[in-house]
């Protein structure tokens, strides 16, 4: 048995105006989205750490996260991050209200050394605070991160960067979670940690905090499963209703279901055909996902009434391609 673990720790309860509104919730939220794939089984287990009010106490969350060999450990932190002489850091209440230990909270770099020595296969820290894009660089004045083989980082903002909330929530965080819940995944429904960065950045403006992934992976680990949009079984059916990727599919008025004399309306010559019919309804559900576009037409039922045809996109001929090689 495969074993992943996720530690979430959000922090509102900071001091005076210092406080904030939705790390809670973004935990909260977070927990809903990876605890379990789209089908209901179990993904992560889920740890909430909430308005912690110590360093000490991530450290030992952090340990206890990474301590031995399991498949997949995913830290996430949702709280206020600051920069100083030694570098960014991860900030509690009580490193704000103790005197004298203003902002000296949990140092990135010591984050680091905690999951560089760790023996967990896939390692991944999500961060969302300012100034997290600095993780994964051990000094302060370094214009690069150094990763070990098997971690990623996903940050809300870069180094120099502050990580916005609206609406009781941390904006990254909401598109974090919009990804894990479907709008991040692949083909066959799978979601990793690139495919969430693709979908968290193109949702931002180029004004707007820039978030930032880090890999050194040689496979993205899928962090979450939920149903397909097409099932595997259309796909596959690509070689069989294009037989080379270039190929034009010609259509007619035959593969347009009302096109029968059911229908109370003018027909056109072919009729429908069962065949042609079901040949139809593969191609505008590969449509749907854009892998098949019309020919000289603007919708594919105008392309099979006008007798026009079909066609692969780029993306398709390389599902297609994938289909023939029986890589899926």
């Amino acid at each position: 048995m495969h074993m992943r673990r996720a530690l979430l720790i959000g922090i509102n309860n900071y001091p005076g105006d210092l406080r904030l509104g939705g790390c809670i919730e973004d935990i909260n939220s977070l927990k809903n989205a990876i605890e379990r794939h789209g089908n209901g089984e179990k993904n992560f287990g889920v740890k909430l750490m909430k308005d912690v009010q110590t360093s000490k106490e991530i450290m030992d969350g952090v340990k206890e996260l990474f301590h031995d060999d399991a498949d997949v450990a995913l830290f996430y932190f949702s709280g206020h991050g600051y920069v100083n002489t030694t570098g960014a850091e991860l900030v509690t209440p009580n490193d704000i209200s103790t005197y004298g230990s203003y902002h000296k909270g949990v140092q990135m770099s010591d984050i680091m050394r905690v999951v560089h020595t760790s023996k967990v296969k896939n390692k991944i820290i999500i961060l969302d605070c300012c100034h997290s894009g600095q993780i994964g660089k051990f000094d302060i004045n370094e214009t690069s991160s150094v990763l070990d083989e098997g971690v990623s980082i996903l940050t809300a903002c870069r180094e120099d960067e502050s990580a916005c909330e609206a609406g009781g929530h941390g904006l990254f965080t909401e598109l974090l979670c919009s990804a894990l819940q479907g709008g991040a995944a692949d083909f066959n429904g799978n979601i990793t940690m690139g495919s969430i960065y693709a979908y968290i950045d193109r949702s931002f403006g180029e004004w707007e905090q820039r978030p930032v992934f880090k890999t050194n992976v040689s496979a993205f680990v899928s962090l979450k499963k939920v149903e397909p949009k097409v099932p595997l079984s259309v796909f596959r059916e690509l070689p069989n209703l294009f037989s080379t990727a270039d190929e034009v599919h010609k259509l007619d008025s035959s593969y347009e279901f009302t096109n029968c004399p059911e229908e109370q309306h003018k027909l056109v010559e072919p009729y429908a055909k069962p065949e042609n019919v079901k040949k139809f309804k593969l191609l505008q559900q590969l449509q749907s996902i854009g892998l098949v576009e019309p020919v000289d037409a603007p919708f594919m039922y105008f392309a099979a009434m006008d007798g026009k045809g079909c066609k692969l996109t780029a993306l398709g001929k390389h599902y297609w391609r994938l289909v023939k090689n029986n890589n899926i």
